[in-house]
């Protein structure tokens, strides 16, 4: 490379206006990014430079303006020419042999963002790869023509100088400037000032002790977080952490990170960096190999882009199931404040869907289990709609071997529907009445016949109710009754007499589907009941009975059938002071 003299200031003109108009617009989100740009063309410019200078990054404020020295490659003439009036151009790596992925940012269109803040912009800039080449200075104007003429500067490097547009002053005062400088370049690892103040870290939150990256955590999220995961993934130069969020946050809204890309923030709200099942963190990540977007404010979303989510799920995964398994109080405590997310979430992502399967606890007539370990137990698991109804019939399901869970938390029926998906052969479908029925034993015609006269009895006290008797044996023997509701399974006239519902063969009357007392002959009660002469004990006690059937399955209890279960028991009340 020759040094070239300048030639004497001359006057270019191009479509500046409608390039800003495209940056505004298009491509950027808020002028703010103007010192992301400033800051990476200063970090390349040090980039490519090497080892030849330590000096740092220097943005000065006062009188409107705004100076950024760097002491990095700097440019000739021609390349002021061919980086600043071409936007994008990339000759500056390829002139000076990097690789792409050295540099941060596009020094062109990077410079032209200024002018979302300023009406000028002036760059003093001496080559240091071409150590007699003289300085130069090209100003840049807002109404599209800039200028190239001779400059002074003692040492390689470049200054950038913008002079604010009229009411957007602000942009260039010290204390904006220095807040920007701070939340674009923290951490990026070299020495950046700002009028004189040094603004970057000296290490990553994550190079440093668990209680740095804690400390952090907090600052990030407002609050202490639940835990903090370490993120490492080396396809992707990837490091980080993931913090756990210590309150409940909303699935349905899309997460969003913070993401560095050589230690230069790229976003504070950027998407797409964790699996969708992952609401409940926010991670800060920096990675090296990793491509933004045209604005880079965003990932674009390729390959790398598709395994780095994939990695950092599984440290995710890895971390729920460790904590599920070393400290279950912790992995309570987790579900406490995530659990409507969670569960949410699973009905939806397999991924998370299998996290609930071997985690989280269920109600079930086994007591709290996993659905994994009813699943191992059982090839068939019912479930009831409504805790009501699960209240009421767990204890009979668990005496007739029926795996049965509780459904009537929200989207419990989603997961338990869903679960075919982990195990496609396991039969999973609501517990029907006629299901129930079906294994509770009959009483044998003997029985019957001598419970004719309390069926009799039974069936005109409830007949007011909507409900019909059945009269069965079946276990628990402490339930004396138990309501059922819905159709009774098809049974017909044709079928045995001993068959569940023979007592509608044996007296004659029709099939109805509807709601059934069922009354257990093991229970000691019941027996006793039903060879009871006094009809109006009967009537008296099978009132109370159908209350208590209501109330010990929480179904509510309508006027009438409130009022009947005072008259049942003052009456019962009555007579046994009678007898008495």
């Amino acid at each position: 490379m020759t040094s070239q003299e300048p030639t004497g200031a001359r006057n270019f003109n191009v479509d500046l206006r409608g390039i800003v108009d495209l940056l505004s617009r298009h491509l950027y989100s808020s002028p703010r990014v103007y010192v992301r740009e400033l800051l990476q063309n200063a970090v390349d410019a040090m980039t490519a430079r090497g080892a030849g200078t330590d000096a740092p990054i220097r943005f000065e404020t006062g009188n409107g303006e705004l100076r950024v020295a760097d002491a990095g490659v700097g440019l000739t003439e021609p390349q002021v020419h061919e980086l600043l009036a071409t936007i994008g151009n990339s000759s500056k790596r390829d002139e000076l042999g990097l690789a792409r992925h050295d540099f941060l940012g596009q020094f062109g269109i990077g410079l032209l963002s200024c002018f979302l803040v300023a009406d000028e912009i002036e760059v003093v800039t001496r080559s240091a790869a071409v150590p007699d080449a003289p300085a130069v200075v090209w100003r840049g104007h807002a109404d599209g023509h800039y200028t190239v003429e001779p400059g002074r500067r003692d040492e390689p490097g470049t200054t950038v100088v913008l002079r604010a547009r009229r009411d957007f002053g602000h942009w260039l005062e010290a204390s904006t400037v220095r807040e920007l400088v701070r939340h674009y370049g923290a951490l990026l690892p070299c020495d950046v000032r700002v009028d004189g103040e040094r603004v970057t870290e000296p290490a990553a939150p994550w190079e440093r002790g668990r209680g740095d990256l804690v400390a952090y955590g907090t600052r990030v999220l407002g609050a202490e977080p639940f835990d903090a995961v370490p993120l490492e993934v080396p396809e992707a130069g990837l490091r980080g952490a993931a913090f756990v969020l210590p309150y409940e946050s909303n699935p349905s809204e899309r997460a969003t990170h913070r993401v560095y890309l050589k230690r230069m923030l790229l976003g504070d709200r950027v998407e797409g960096v964790l699996p969708e099942w992952a609401f409940f963190v926010r991670c800060v990540v920096d990675a090296g190999e990793l491509r933004p977007t045209a604005s880079r404010e965003q990932l674009y979303d390729d390959e790398l882009l598709a395994v780095t989510r994939e990695r950092l799920g599984d440290a995710l995964r890895s971390w729920l199931v460790r904590l599920a398994a070393t400290d279950p109080a912790r992995m309570r405590d987790f579900l406490k404040v995530h659990y409507r997310g969670v569960m949410a979430l699973a009905v939806h992502d397999a991924e998370m869907l299998r996290i609930v399967d071997e985690q989280v606890p269920f109600e079930t007539s086994e007591g709290h289990v996993t659905l994994a370990e009813l699943r191992a137990r059982h090839r068939s698991i019912r479930y009831t709609p409504r805790v009501e109804e699960f209240r009421q019939l767990s204890a009979i399901a668990a005496a007739q071997g029926i795996a049965l869970v509780n459904g009537g938390y929200v989207y419990h029926v989603e997961i338990l529907n869903r679960l075919r998906r982990l195990d496609p052969d396991l039969d999973v479908r609501r517990l029907e009445t006629s299901e129930l029925a079906t294994r509770f034993g009959p009483v044998g015609p003997g029985v019957e016949f001598a419970a004719r006269d309390f069926l009799d009895a039974a069936r005109r006290t409830l007949a007011g109710h909507g409900c019909a008797p059945l009269l069965r044996a079946f276990s628990p023997a402490s339930l004396p009754v138990v309501y059922l509701e819905g159709d009774p399974g098809g049974h017909g006239a044709d079928e045995d007499a001993d068959g569940v519902w023979a007592d509608f063969i044996a007296t004659g009357e029709p099939e109805r589907a509807g709601p059934r007392l069922v009354f257990n002959h093991r229970n000691p009660v019941v027996a006793r009941l039903t060879s009871t002469a006094d009809v109006r004990v009967v009537e008296l006690s099978v009132e109370a009975l159908y209350g208590y059937a209501l109330l010990t399955g929480n179904r509510p209890l309508r006027p009438d059938d409130v009022a009947g279960v005072n008259r049942a028991f003052l009456g019962l009340v009555e007579h046994a002071v009678r007898e008495g």
